[in-house]
């Protein structure tokens, strides 16, 4: 883990704070704050929803990809990423050589919460699956979650905590790996 630290990607399915958290430690860090889906969308003029029902999911994860390689060409950012870009193998070697990868992981419970209160979850963001929220939210972190161990370099829970709890956990867990 003593890889320079050019980046901070954070990690995670929906709703696990990814948004909030980056923002806020963007702030911290006195670095730009990127988030992967926005541009994803900004340069398609659509919606996630709108690219996946148009393109396919395939589509959208080589656009996804195409997003992150034009990222990992600047330093020194806070990124937050899609829940599923660590489907790619590719798209986790290119954070790994370019910073440090923070999984915000939260209960199955508290992302469906988070999910009924976040407008954009319903306009932007497509059905992962054909079932149920919960249900869905517990299948793809049963496939998911694996990859998220594999690909962090620490994880920080996000269950029942502020934005700034959380922001402090990660400066700490980077400050202490720098050491």
């Amino acid at each position: 883990m003593n890889r320079e630290l050019h980046n901070v990607f954070l990690i995670g399915y929906r709703c696990t704070g990814k948004t909030s958290v980056g923002n806020l430690l963007a702030a911290k860090l006195n670095w730009p704050y990127i988030d992967t889906d926005s541009l994803l969308v900004a340069e398609n003029g659509a919606s996630i929803k709108e690219i996946v029902a148009t393109h396919g999911w395939e589509a959208f994860r080589k656009m996804e990809h195409t997003i992150l390689k034009n990222v990992c060409t600047l330093k020194r950012q806070v990124v937050a990423t899609g829940g599923g870009i660590v489907l790619d193998d590719t798209n986790v070697h290119l954070m790994r050589q370019n910073g440090r990868l923070i999984w915000l992981k939260a209960t199955p419970k508290t992302i469906r919460a988070r999910m009924m209160r976040d407008q954009d979850t319903e306009d932007f963001r497509p059905s992962l699956t054909s079932k149920d929220r919960l249900s869905e939210i517990e299948e793809t972190l049963e496939e998911r979650v694996p990859l998220y161990k594999l690909a962090m370099d620490f994880r920080v829970e996000t269950d029942g905590r502020r934005i700034d709890e959380i922001c402090e956990a990660v400066i700490q867990q980077l400050l202490n790996e720098a050491q």
